[in-house]
């Protein structure tokens, strides 16, 4: 098998070399790029609070698929698989809800580093690197719809309170790490229905902000982005943190614009807005997701958005600069698929915009060639990345083709059935 991999890529080496596109170059560059893995996919966000179910300012993971992570240490062995299927050495991203709380209930703005050695001892006896999320939902205190945007001032200070904490903690992890650990922030503030003062639920946004990322609390082993929304389910009219406002705060404050796939309208490209926010921003975060109608946090595929989304960035010479990291929850199949499927997914496409003839369509393009362009564009499409791809996970010592799924499998039955 891998002489026939390896025969095949010499071939496709070939093929690409004609159009002046250094494979083994592209190869080199993608081996670089580490995407971020949700940890919310192995337990359908349910985290490891002891507060029982929280009403309100909840998501909701779709589906009924057997034997979910049940603890932190499950929910590491589910990574640990998933991650030696796909090729390259990559991140986790933890939300604050999966701390280790030893059977206590720890309220969100008590939260602290400790809680979170665990991860950081396995992260580092794995080589592994964590990102991190403040967890402003699946709680009683957001179960209005209003977190850092709240009316109730207690509630804002509380709310407040936990980012703050969460910033911490994520600044201790690129400490142990010694590399910087992204902290995003999302919240689930909006109205159902039409709402009267927009303005000034964002003007408590903007002071909620303001106190969080006070002048001082920057690091250089913390980057912090912020994630806008459209809508969501219970938001349909009204969110406070939209593009507009956090594209303002974050190039006003010198923070990353998290920017994620499902949370624009369904026929808007997030890829075209690549190229104007990379002229204004050094650092951009993708949280990848395929939503399906709505924002539905699919497991992405290789569709023509996402090789969109990876051409641009190739494009702007922004790998270094665009930060990848996947976000959604399936509970309709296999957890560990779905990672697998996923990061697979991303790293193909990003392989795909790599192995791009960009020489020549830059040629076409400057001397009014549109023709050649398109035609070019065309046939890029043809040309066999898939063998590259396979000559790459070859060269990972991760399963060819269809091969993982066996591993996937086999795992199921040896040790996620024993979960009962």
């Amino acid at each position: 098998m891998s002489y026939d991999i390896e025969s095949a890529y010499k071939s496709a080496r070939q093929q690409y070399a004609d159009l002046g596109i250094d494979a083994d170059a592209a190869l080199r560059r993608l081996v670089e790029k580490q995407v971020s893995l949700p940890c919310w996919q192995g337990d359908d966000i349910g985290g490891f609070e002891h507060r029982g179910t929280a009403p309100g300012g909840g998501l909701a993971a779709t589906g009924n698929y057997p034997f979910k992570a049940r603890s932190a240490s499950e929910l590491r062995q589910d990574l640990e698989q998933a991650l030696v299927l796909i090729p390259g050495r990559h991140r986790v991203n933890l939300h604050a809800m999966y701390g280790e709380f030893k059977d206590k209930a720890v309220e969100r703005n008590e939260i602290g580093p400790a809680h979170f050695a665990g991860w950081l001892d396995w992260a580092k006896a794995k080589g592994l690197k964590l990102d991190f999320n403040a967890t402003l939902f699946a709680h009683p205190k957001a179960e209005t719809g209003f977190t850092l945007s709240s009316p109730d001032e207690p509630t804002r200070r509380f709310w407040v309170d936990h980012v703050k904490l969460c910033r911490q903690i994520a600044t201790a992890m690129g400490q142990v790490q010694q590399d910087p650990c992204i902290h995003n922030l999302w919240i689930p503030d909006g109205t159902k229905d039409s709402c009267a003062d927009r303005q000034g639920y964002r003007r408590r946004l903007l002071q909620s902000l303001d106190d969080i990322y006070q002048p001082g609390s920057l690091s250089p082993v913390l980057k912090d982005s912020l994630e806008s929304k459209l809508f969501g389910i219970g938001s349909e009219s009204f969110v406070v943190g939209s593009f507009e406002f956090y594209l303002s705060y974050a190039l006003t404050h010198r923070l990353m614009l998290c920017l994620d796939t499902g949370h624009f309208h369904p026929t808007e490209s997030v890829a075209d807005k690549l190229p104007s926010l990379l002229l204004f921003t050094n650092e951009l975060l993708l949280h990848v997701s395929r939503g399906v109608r709505w924002d539905s946090d699919h497991v992405p595929v290789l569709d023509d958005s996402l090789r969109e989304l990876c051409l641009e960035i190739v494009r702007c010479a922004a790998l270094n600069r665009v930060h990848v990291a996947l976000d959604f929850f399936d509970a309709s199949i296999n957890r560990i698929a779905a990672w697998v499927i996923g990061a697979r997914a991303v790293l193909q496409a990003l392989l795909f915009a790599l192995l791009e003839p960009r020489a020549k369509l830059l040629e076409h393009e400057a001397t009014g060639n549109y023709t050649a362009r398109l035609a070019l564009l065309e046939h890029a499409k043809t040309l066999p990345w898939g063998t590259v791809w396979d000559y790459y996970c070859l060269q990972s010592g991760v399963p060819t083709g269809m091969r993982w799924l066996d591993e996937v499998r086999r795992y199921e039955a040896e040790t996620l059935g024993r979960r009962g």
